[in-house]
């Protein structure tokens, strides 16, 4: 922490050296954020968990922005790296908010075209092509912005195309550290084993109605997370390791009226090799063992969302279904999920803003192995933020 804040002081003092230095603009945002939720977890129709309870977020996010002229520029933000939503209050008030770089990119605006690298922004709030992608049998609920924190490594440009833009980013979707196939086969000399994926994107207007077709194709062996319901917040049967999702769909904007409408639609999936996470006993420190076992992966998974907004008001619905064919027999997802939220702004001048956003989500889930498991959660929360 120590070191982080004698860099963002040292940034400062450099932004004002001299008038030939970059000009850079220091901003941020503060956020608390309650959350009552209740809980309700059942295997064929029989009560396993049903719980309620009220939890304490916080976060901090430090941004700087630098224009190095003739369109040239670098962005970075500092912020919580904690999985999920930044620091909780934990029971016994010991809790640690580690800050870290979060994002840091660069590269240039031209009148036509762009390019940019580094650890880059996604905007999967508005866009659930990584979602289905990452999580696809549970791709609801905004995984990427909520547990990768809503960035990647990468390197993208983008340049004017008839009527529109189009967009190509070569994404690096996981760093493979553990190099499952090495450890078989005793062969260190593959460098493409890290999770490496070509996301492409058009953007156009046809008459009122912005339009976004897009592919996301997984160039090598990439990581998937699971579906299944395990202790409250983790998912774990179908969570495979180097296999190549391929993800199609688009977004389409449309004004109607006060009211903007954004309906979404995408479809991914995997036939081909890979590694399953599977059980594999008990340790007394760590608690059930997972071990990668070889498969032929076959799933298919599909993501519908409907979203309006009208002023201060933002409300949406997903829905995501996916059939998994991997094992001997046939494992079926489903979810649905509601986001409403209302923007209250409390006070805004040149030098910031205070907003106060209650939020209320829904989510159900079903998953049908044999077994059927439902699982439905509401959280009611109070975002307070302020910008400066």
């Amino acid at each position: 922490m120590k070191k982080l804040l004698s860099l963002a002081f040292a940034l400062v003092l450099i932004s004002q050296a001299s008038p030939a230095s970059a000009a850079i603009k220091f901003s941020g945002d503060a956020q608390v954020r309650p959350r009552f939720e209740m809980l309700d977890y059942e295997v064929n129709d029989y009560d396993v968990e049903n719980t309620e309870n009220l939890k304490y977020y916080y976060r901090l996010r430090l941004k700087a922005a630098a224009d190095l002229g003739d369109g040239y520029f670098a962005k970075a933000l500092i912020s919580s790296e904690t999985p999920g939503w930044l620091a909780t209050v934990s029971d016994a008030n010991s809790e640690k908010f580690d800050l870290g770089v979060s994002q840091l990119y660069f590269g240039r605006m031209m009148e036509n075209s762009h390019y940019m690298m580094g650890r880059m922004p996604l905007g999967s709030l508005n866009n659930p092509v990584f979602d289905i992608t990452m999580y696809p049998f549970q791709a609801t609920e905004i995984p990427v912005f909520l547990y990768n924190n809503d960035r990647l490594y990468g390197f993208n440009y983008g340049t004017k195309v008839g009527p529109g833009e189009l967009n190509a980013t070569l994404c690096i979707l996981n760093n493979d550290a553990s190099h499952i196939t090495d450890a078989w086969d005793d062969n260190e000399d593959d460098v493409l084993e890290d999770g490496y994926a070509l996301h492409v994107s058009y953007k156009t207007n046809i008459g009122n109605v912005t339009f976004q077709p897009q592919l996301l194709a997984a160039l090598t062996g990439a990581d998937i997370a699971g579906g299944a319901y395990i202790d409250s917040n983790m998912w774990g049967m179908g969570a495979y390791q180097d296999v190549a999702p391929i993800t199609f769909g688009a977004n389409a904007t449309i004004p109607a009226g006060s009211t903007t409408f954004t309906v979404s639609g995408f479809y991914s999936f995997v036939d081909g090799e890979g590694y399953e996470f599977v059980a594999d006993g008990e340790d007394p420190c760590c608690g059930t063992v997972y071990v990668a076992e070889d498969r032929d992966v076959d799933y298919h998974s599909y993501l519908f969302r409907v979203k309006a907004q009208n002023g201060p008001v933002t409300a949406w619905f997903d829905y995501n279904a996916a059939t998994d064919e991997t094992g001997s027999s046939d494992v079926d997802y489903s979810n649905m999920f509601v986001w409403a939220q209302y923007n209250w702004k409390v006070h805004e001048s040149s030098m910031g803003s205070f907003t106060v956003s209650p939020t209320v989500r829904y989510l159900a889930s079903e998953v049908d192995n044999g077994t059927e498991t439902n699982t439905s959660r509401l959280r009611t929360e109070l975002w307070a933020q302020v910008t400066f």
